[in-house]
């Protein structure tokens, strides 16, 4: 049994969950910085996005594409424990952890060595046609490392068919009915998305979501302050990657600017 709740990890109603897209790690095409230097610059970001008024924070790896599909090596997880570690150390704001693409398992591991509170899971029930290829559900798989490592304290937030797939294999599975099958799979929290990277959820989509599910739901792309009172009060919280960056650009530095214009977009919806 899971022994924490997402009102524990999230305090505040209606969190922001601000996104740092950590620098290529080492052994992938891009990267150029030693691990130190990459640690550096999250630890930056964290502290412009904490700052700043965020209420929580997420780190993913999205700098190392081509992504590998569910496995990482030794250098990917022990390069992101530095990483998580050194963010942790400067911040009491609850943290998470994505591992692309779909390396749940790692994220984990990471997660419980680095006193992380959550993870982003993709690929948690129903397969589909990922950009790396076949992404198979590991519900069972994963639960059961949770309970092994004694990780039971860290949630596990769940994509529903999520962005940058296909899901003609589930087509006809609903939204809805997926999101029942990751409630009944044990999932802590289900993430609904825009089709890419900075697109905004469907609206109607979300809403039937929300009025359905018996989990919280987080909206995972496409956030900003135009269109945030739209789906404000169908989500219970928001993570953002990309409006925050510098010109909207997800691999530009936080832009301290944007990030004050979505918290006090947020502070309105409020009061």
């Amino acid at each position: 049994m899971n022994t924490s709740t997402f009102s524990n990890i999230f305090p505040q109603s209606k969190s922001l969950i601000g996104m740092i897209h950590v620098q290529a790690l080492p052994g992938t095409p891009q990267n150029h910085l030693t691990v130190a230097e990459i640690a550096a610059q999250a630890v930056k970001e964290a502290k412009i996005l904490a700052d700043n008024g965020m209420q929580s924070i997420m780190l993913e790896n999205m700098h190392d594409v081509p992504y590998l599909n569910r496995h990482v090596g030794p250098e990917i997880i022990s390069a992101l424990t530095r990483v998580c570690s050194d963010v942790r150390g400067i911040t009491d704001l609850p943290l998470g952890l994505q591992i692309l693409a779909g390396a749940n398992q790692a994220a984990l591991s990471v997660a419980q060595a680095s006193e992380l509170q959550f993870i982003r899971a993709e690929g948690f029930v129903f397969g589909h046609m990922a950009d790396e290829g076949l992404l198979q559900s590991d519900a069972g798989e994963l639960l059961r490392f949770r309970r092994k490592i004694g990780a039971e304290s860290i949630q596990i937030f769940t994509d529903i068919k999520k962005k940058h797939s296909s899901h003609a294999l589930t087509s006809d599975v609903s939204l809805e009915d997926t999101v029942e099958a990751a409630e009944f799979f044990l999932s802590d929290g289900v993430i609904i998305t825009g089709t890419h990277t900075g697109k905004p959820v469907n609206q109607e989509e979300l809403s039937r979501v929300y009025a359905s599910a018996q989990l919280p739901v987080l909206v995972g792309s496409g956030v900003a302050p135009t269109g945030l009172s739209e789906i404000f009060h169908t989500a219970d919280a928001f993570i953002v990657g990309s409006y925050f960056k510098h010109d909207g650009n997800w691999k530009h530095d936080p832009d301290p600017q944007r990030i004050e214009a979505l918290v006090q977009a947020r502070e309105r919806l409020l009061s």
